[in-house]
């Protein structure tokens, strides 16, 4: 996570919010155009995030939900108003992309691997999104439909030659896709929070809710592909997961997806 100082005014914000920003230390910790999120360096540390309106409302739930599993930081407010603004708690420790972490791949991939197949043990009945494959379809959809197509950051095992080839198999083998399993929906090393690699909760959980388990299995042997720069500890990710658990079809499916993503 990266930390850049920054000073705000504090009239600026909602007033609910005043408080935790006056006379803190306060950094952007924005990982994306869409989003800003500010850290407030006070009493074990917030964070603020604040997006269009309407946004955030699935986050704020599935953070909820994860909080009381004991999974993801407490969510003290969450407001729609003119913009969406979440008000977490920082959870303790360091995302997995920090050195310490990244230093030890094997462990690491291991990790990551028997971490994933604990959250899909859990009990999902009372899950706030009960319908992610049906949502998780209809986006690659729209974005299909408005020429969103970009390959440039998969594997290339993974990859395809074409939007119309990755959208035949989405057309022809989306049905594979499952509504049985509690995902994180963005299962990177960034939104992974461990302390000294004993595991403290997740972060930005606005693509979670009950799907396809491949979708989190796709986005695992992604990041350690993406942050290590190699594929090299993808199958190790994988043997820690479970590999009687995993379909390679489906996971071609969930990858011909993630191009219109």
């Amino acid at each position: 996570m990266t930390l850049t100082p920054i000073k705000l005014n504090t009239e600026d914000y909602p007033a609910e919010f005043r408080p935790f920003l006056s006379g803190s230390m306060l950094f952007d910790s924005s990982c994306s155009p869409e989003a800003k999120v500010i850290f407030i360096d006070k009493d074990g540390g917030f964070f603020l995030k604040s997006a269009p309106k309407g946004s955030l409302d699935r986050e704020a739930a599935m953070t909820r939900y994860f909080n009381n599993k004991g999974l993801a930081a407490d969510v003290l407010t969450y407001i729609s108003d003119v913009r969406d603004w979440l008000l977490t708690k920082k959870i303790h420790g360091d995302d997995c992309t920090a050195a310490k972490y990244l230093e030890q791949p094997e462990r690491l991939a291991q990790t990551l691997g028997e971490r994933l197949a604990l959250l899909h043990s859990l009990d999902y009945a009372d899950c706030p999104v009960q319908n992610h494959t049906k949502l998780y379809l209809e986006k690659m959809e729209h974005n299909k439909r408005s020429d969103t197509y970009d390959k440039s950051h998969f594997p290339d095992s993974f990859g395809y030659a074409s939007a119309e080839e990755a959208w035949a198999v989405v057309e022809n083998h989306g049905h594979l896709l499952k509504t049985d399993t509690l995902l994180h929906g963005d299962y990177c090393l960034p939104n992974v929070i461990l302390d000294d690699w004993r595991f403290s909760g997740f972060i930005d959980l606005d693509n979670g809710g009950v799907g396809d388990r491949h979708v989190d299995l796709f986005w695992g042997a992604w990041t350690l592909w993406f942050n290590l720069r190699t594929d090299k500890y993808r199958q190790k990710f994988f043997d820690a997961y479970g590999r009687e658990n995993i379909n390679e079809e489906v996971l071609r499916v969930v990858a011909a997806c993630e191009v219109f993503g």
